[in-house]
């Protein structure tokens, strides 16, 4: 019984490494959904029941996502165990927003610094690309969404992984915080503030970069923290 469940156990892990391989290389799924249950059974000749185990462990890694009468969809969302431990274990939503900024505070000024170390050509030219998008944000709402994908694009130019990792598992957390300083302090400041963050990385200025993004990082937490105060007075 033990060696049974040993080796089912083993099956699902070797699958699941497997499947993450290939979704990962991008050989595996099309138009964003993986093969049916069946098919991946009978291509890694294995049961349906380890397949369904191997799925949903990826679907707790945040790779993929299970969906009833529509598939097994890639998500590539590998930072959401994170994110939901920080909701469980932060329910409030003003201190965990505080502690996702203050964690931004610590991590995105070096982040930048290696930014400014390490881009090239295509990745300068994405980074202004980014800011004109910010610039030319029709909304409040897809501001926010430019605003995250700027800080993120300076997180993989750093060259690290494990920095973006970190970042993408707050990027939820970092919406509901935009979301409250963006709409006080509006886009224009923004924009401002990210010009000369963008300004260092062109020039290849670390020390100027780290100072900007962290400039950048510690007006969001008095924002944030002014926006609580006159939420509490209301």
């Amino acid at each position: 019984m033990e060696a049974t469940v040993l080796r089912k156990h083993t099956l699902v892990e070797e699958l699941s490494d497997r499947l993450a391989g290939e979704i990962r290389s991008g050989g595996l799924a099309m138009n964003g959904l993986l093969p049916s249950e069946r098919h991946l059974a009978e291509r890694f000749g294995v049961s349906r029941p380890v397949v369904r185990e191997a799925t949903k462990r990826l679907e707790l890694q945040g790779l993929v996502e299970v969906r009833q009468g529509i598939g097994i969809r890639v998500t590539d969302r590998l930072h959401a165990p994170m994110t939901s431990a920080a909701r469980l274990l932060l329910p409030e939503e003003g201190e965990r927003l505080r502690q996702a900024l203050e964690v931004r505070a610590i991590l995105e000024p070096e982040i930048a610094r290696r930014a400014a170390e390490r881009a090239g050509p295509a990745d300068r030219e994405r980074l202004q690309v980014l800011h004109h998008d910010l610039e030319s944000a029709a909304d409040l709402a897809a501001a926010m969404e430019v605003d995250l994908a700027f800080h993120r694009e300076i997180a993989r130019v750093s060259g690290n992984e494990i920095f973006g990792l970190m970042l993408d598992s707050i990027a939820d957390l970092g919406r509901e915080s935009r979301r409250a300083t963006m709409s006080e302090a509006g886009v224009g400041r923004a924009v401002k503030q990210h010009a000369a963050v963008l300004g260092a990385i062109l020039a290849g200025d670390a020390n100027a970069a780290e100072k900007a993004m962290r400039v950048h990082i510690e007006s969001a937490v008095s924002d944030l923290l002014a926006h609580g105060g006159k939420e509490k007075g209301k």
